[in-house]
Formats: C-alpha cells, structure tokens, sequence
C-alpha cells in the first residue's frame, strides 16, 4: 500500500522551473530517501508535497487520496456574499461624493441629535436613483471583481500545511524551528495541537475534560521524549539544547501528530559522526514504530546505511530512483551526486 505518491509534480517560479515531472511512490514501513546536489529542488518538492507551495503541475495522494478542501455550500455562500459586499462597496466608493450629499448633507440641517433614520432612508432613495453606469454596471463589475477574488483565496487554500498535518502527514525542516523559550515537553505538546479536543471555554471554565486531556498528552509528550533519547531534559528549554539534541526534538515534535508518514529535511546536518550514527538508529526506530520515513539528506553514510530505495534528483529533474546498491552502481549518479571516489 502507498503512503504517497505524487505523479508528475512541477514546480515553477516564474521562470524558474525548481521541479520538473518529478514522480515516486512511497510504501508503508519504507525509509524512502530523496539525495541530489545543493539547488536541486528537493526541499521544493518537500514544501509542494506538504501544501506550502501549491504545484504547479501534478497531483499528491496520501494512503491514495488527494487531501483538499471540497467546494462546499458554505464556500459557494462566502464566495456570493463577498462578491455582493464587493459590489456594494464598489458603488458606493465611486459614487461617494454624491451620496454625502444626499445623506449626511442634507440631514444636517437637522437639530441634535442626528436623524439616523432619515439618513438611511435617503441613502437608500440616492443608491436607486443613480444612473444605470453609476449604479447597476458598477455593481456588477465590483461584484465580479471580488467573487473573482474569493474564488482565488479558496483555490490557494485548498491544500493547506494544516489539513495535510490532520491527515496524517508530519515534518520537520532544514533549518530548525523550535520554541526556544519554551521547555521540551511544551514543544512536543504544540506538536500535538490538532490532536486536542478540548477548546477555549474547557481551559477557561477549568472543565475536567481540560484536565483528563492534558494528564494524558502530558504523558504522551513525556514518553514521545523517552523515544528519542531527551527524557532527562523534558523540562530545560529547547534553546539550552545541543545541536543534535535539537534536531531529536523536531523528530519528537512532529512525531507528537501521531502521523503515518514523516519527512525530514536533513535531519544530519550539523552532526558529528557519533550523532549521525544516534539518528540512524532513530530513524530505524520511528520506522519500526509504524510511521514511514521520507528523508533528504546529503551524508551518504546515512542515506546507504537506512534507505529501502532512493531517489536522485538533479536541476529539478528526477535521473533515477533505486536501491542503494542500484543508486551506488548507476554511473549517471555516481557523476552528478555522489563523485567518482568511495563515499563509504
């Protein structure tokens, strides 16, 4: 069974085209991982598949289905209501002056205090009685205008980082993103905020459901920082740690989501060789513990030593995809990424 696929995926900056029809297949309990040199467009391909770029091109299913957002009455119910406010508002910006005048001008004659109603009257008589371009047309191209502009937001929003996290998809990045100030075990319990069924009034109210939850994730997030080695440090702050502890956290962190899958942006940079060898046991361990691993990653020790099949990518292009014995043999490989010398 697949955990992702994503077929034919391009992705474009204007004129730059960072991936380009790029396609693979990760399956169920795999250590999938994805090599090429610096710039060629792994981490692009990571931020498409995980919904912070929307593809250009190609389609992304996770356990064979595509995550995004259907349009559904209540979309269609914005979309209108914002094209009837945009039109609205387009007749009465154009029209503005003229509409001072037969509402505000004309009623100021009027002792204190100002008579609210009778201005609203006239403004509803002046907005009939302006001229079918001033009027009707206006409202129909603001309108248009911003139906258009909806329409566009949704589209954009479709597929989210959010909704892919809530279907079971987690990551972690290139360049580490922790709450510094906060201790471990917080950090891991941000990882868990889509998990948490008790909302604002239950932690305002002091409900029991708020204190069964927390008890509970509490335990989650301490047991999540015994699997990857930090237990002893659940309450220093994040910002105290080492580097390669660092790391460790954003596996917990992204862990905390309870996904099926994981990809990890070069969890072995800035490593000694000692951590390195830490992290592949890790990275065993998150495999074992039933989350398929996505990684990329340029120290070959690892990426041979951990890796079921592997993908190679060059100038955004996919050259090949294979075992590691098959990626190590490929002379095209050889030559683009990992050099002619032995890389261990």
């Amino acid at each position: 069974m697949s955990v992702l696929s994503a077929q034919n995926m391009t992705m474009r900056f204007g004129g730059l085209v960072a991936v380009q029809d790029v396609s693979l297949t990760v399956h169920a309990g795999e250590i999938f991982a994805v090599i090429g040199p610096n710039g060629a467009g792994k981490t692009t391909l990571f931020n498409a598949i995980t919904g912070i770029y929307e593809p250009t091109a190609g389609v992304v299913r996770f356990s064979d289905k595509v995550v995004c957002v259907g349009c559904t009455p209540q979309t269609i119910v914005r979309m209108v209501a914002t094209a009837i406010v945009a039109g609205v508002s387009s007749v009465v910006a154009l029209n503005s002056q003229q509409l001072w005048s037969a509402t505000i001008d004309a009623n100021y004659q009027y002792l204190q205090p100002f008579p609210w109603w009778e201005a609203v009257g006239d403004f509803g008589r002046a907005i009939t009685n302006l001229s079918l371009a001033s009027g009707i047309v206006t409202a129909l191209v603001g309108g248009l205008v911003g139906g258009a502009a909806s329409l566009v937001l949704w589209w954009r929003s479709r597929r989210t980082p959010d909704l892919i996290a809530r279907s079971g998809v987690a990551r972690t990045f290139q360049n580490i993103r922790l709450f510094n100030e906060l201790s471990l075990v917080q950090n891991v319990l941000v990882g868990m905020d889509h998990r948490m069924s008790a909302g604002f009034f239950s932690a305002l109210l002091r409900l029991p459901t708020f204190f069964t939850e927390r008890e509970r994730f509490h335990a989650e997030a301490l047991a999540l920082l015994e699997f990857v080695g930090l237990a002893d440090r659940a309450h220093f702050a994040a910002g105290s740690l080492p580097y390669g502890f660092r790391r460790r956290l954003e596996v917990a962190r992204a862990l905390a989501g309870k996904p099926k899958l994981i990809l990890l942006d070069e969890p072995a940079a800035g490593m000694n060789p000692a951590e390195v060898v830490d992290l592949m046991a890790l990275i065993r361990r998150v495999r074992d513990a039933g989350t398929t691993v996505v990684l990329i990653e340029h120290h070959m020790r690892l990426v041979m030593g951990v890796s079921d099949r592997i993908l190679v990518l060059q100038y955004g292009k996919q050259i090949a995809e294979g075992t590691p014995a098959e990626i190590r043999g490929n002379p095209s490989c050889v030559e683009a990424y990992l050099g002619t010398e032995n890389h261990g």
